[in-house]
């Protein structure tokens, strides 16, 4: 090998206080696993001598433990974006010890390369393969790479033996032109391939190679219950009638689906929805479901930024590549996620929500409109440009503390004019053509927990000021002030609110 193999001390030897650095990798699929643990433990050095060590990161979306947890927990982040979802970093950004700049997940890469993030001083990138050239194999998450690779002045390389020569051929490296040169994406159907299988790297930049040798670690995700089969088997029911109605082709289109339980609850249902014919996906990231609905005929093929999959399907994966290479393509991001692509298309998108408001505005980021949780990550690039926009909640959670459907959102992260469909266990809300007022009386009646539908009702009640849309703003978070008041939404009185 041309390239000098470095320890992962040596490697972090080179990563400097408030240096910008570029991650590869989309979710922990592809995230660097041992440079960034060797870069921790030099922060707990430099900070139990006084002297400060943060390093400011860009990557193609949330790492894993082995990157964002490790280098939260030395304190060893100064600045983060664009999409993050690990607990300790999450405590981090919520202290103000790093700080956090969420992005929609289309538009890092470009806004890197426009210059509004700066210069990338270093980057760690890991590959599957890798040639004296530079020419190399990424890994199961691609992210925002082609641009990290090619803006950041130095690049480390981690090699990562466990993927070693499975997946040349699985990836679709392309780099859209900047304005004003930019043209259209000839992507016209999710199986189109239209780059590189393998990126090239400027061999110069390369100081060196570290070696790994391990899967993800992505958690299997939780058995599904009655509320996420619910939420599952309501989402594919509207599905199904839009079908039947005509306002679906009988051919079906791509599908997008965020991460998470029930995300994952809403492909599930889809192997069993029989009534839909198999189909396609393109989205930002293939979880398990997928991979069983894949096997199983009911997903013909999928388009992604990242293989999120648990380790033991990832070993199904790698074991049987050359079916999944039939099935499957990996893309950057701003591909994945690219907004004339996925209109193009004509993708159903569904994503989550922490909560929903009765005229139905999004919070998909802040707990009680404070606290981050996440990040927008790339529900709003979907959103925005979907065929059909449908998002998803529990209507309680904490045993029914907490209504999930709420006169006002705390946070704003999807406004009522990208939202068509709310879906919850409770039912279904088409909110598409109608005023506010209809659509609060739709949301409460299909969508809010039977324990909350009284109170929200009331809540319409309260105005007497008129106007499209009804607020009574001294009470509009009074489900959320009262929540952190007594711990229990249920208790709100509006008779305080009445003049």
């Amino acid at each position: 090998m041309r390239f000098p193999i470095l320890t992962p001390e040596e490697a972090a030897d080179l990563f400097y206080n408030d240096c910008n650095c570029g991650f590869s990798g989309f979710t922990a699929p592809g995230a660097p696993k041992v440079v960034t643990q060797a870069i921790a433990a030099k922060a707990e050095r430099l900070h139990e001598q006084g002297e400060p060590f943060k390093i400011n990161i860009i990557t193609g979306a949330s790492t894993s433990d082995k990157c964002d947890g490790m280098l939260a927990r030395a304190n060893a982040i100064g600045r983060r974006t664009p999409y993050q979802n690990h607990p300790d970093l999450r405590k981090r950004i919520n202290s103000h010890d790093a700080h956090y700049y969420d992005l929609h997940l289309s538009e890092t890469a470009q806004k890197l390369r426009y210059g509004f993030l700066g210069d990338l001083d270093l980057a760690i990138i890991e590959v599957s393969d890798i040639q004296d050239d530079g020419t190399c194999v990424v890994g199961t998450g691609v992210g925002n790479v082609p641009t990290i690779a090619q803006y950041a002045k130095r690049i480390v390389i981690e090699l990562n033996e466990k993927l070693r020569h499975a997946l040349y051929g699985l990836h679709d490296i392309y780099l859209p032109l900047d304005p004003p040169n930019r043209r259209e994406i000839p992507i016209f159907k999710a199986s189109d391939r239209i780059g590189s299988p393998v990126l090239k790297l400027d061999p110069e930049k390369i100081v060196g190679v570290v070696m790994s040798d391990s899967y993800e670690g992505v958690k299997p995700f939780t058995p599904l219950d009655e509320t996420t089969q619910m939420i599952g088997a309501n989402v594919c029911r509207f599905l199904i009638g839009e079908m039947n109605a005509g306002r679906i082709p009988s051919s079906f289109l791509p599908i997008q689906s965020g991460v998470g339980n029930v995300a994952n609850a809403v492909l599930y249902g889809l192997a069993d929805a029989k009534e839909i014919p198999p189909f396609e996906m393109y989205t930002e990231v293939i979880q398990d479901a997928v991979i069983d609905l894949m096997k199983k005929g009911r997903c013909k093929f999928g388009s992604t930024s990242s293989l999120t999959v648990s380790n033991e399907v990832e070993e199904e994966v790698i074991s049987n590549i050359d079916f999944f290479k039939e099935h499957l393509v990996i893309r950057p991001v701003e591909i994945s996620n690219n907004p004339e692509v996925i209109r193009r298309l004509g993708v159903i998108a569904m994503n989550t929500a922490l909560e929903a408001d009765i005229f139905g505005n999004i919070n998909s980021t802040h707990v009680t409109g404070t606290r981050m949780m996440n990040g927008i990550g790339g529900s709003g690039d979907f959103t925005r440009n979907a065929y059909v926009s449908i998002f998803s909640c529990p209507s309680i959670t904490k045993e029914g503390k907490i209504s999930n459907i709420v006169p006002m959102v705390s946070h704003v992260d999807h406004t009522e004019h990208s939202v068509d469909v709310i879906v919850t266990d409770q039912g279904i809300a088409d909110l598409r053509g109608l005023d506010p007022v209809q659509r609060a009386h739709v949301i409460i009646d299909n969508c809010a927990h039977p324990m909350y539908r009284e109170l929200l009702r009331d809540y319409l009640k309260l105005s007497t000021r008129g106007g499209q849309t009804p607020h009574t703003l001294e009470a509009s978070l009074a489900f959320h002030t009262e929540f952190l008041s007594s711990g229990d939404m249920r208790n709100v009185n509006w008779g305080k609110f009445i003049s």
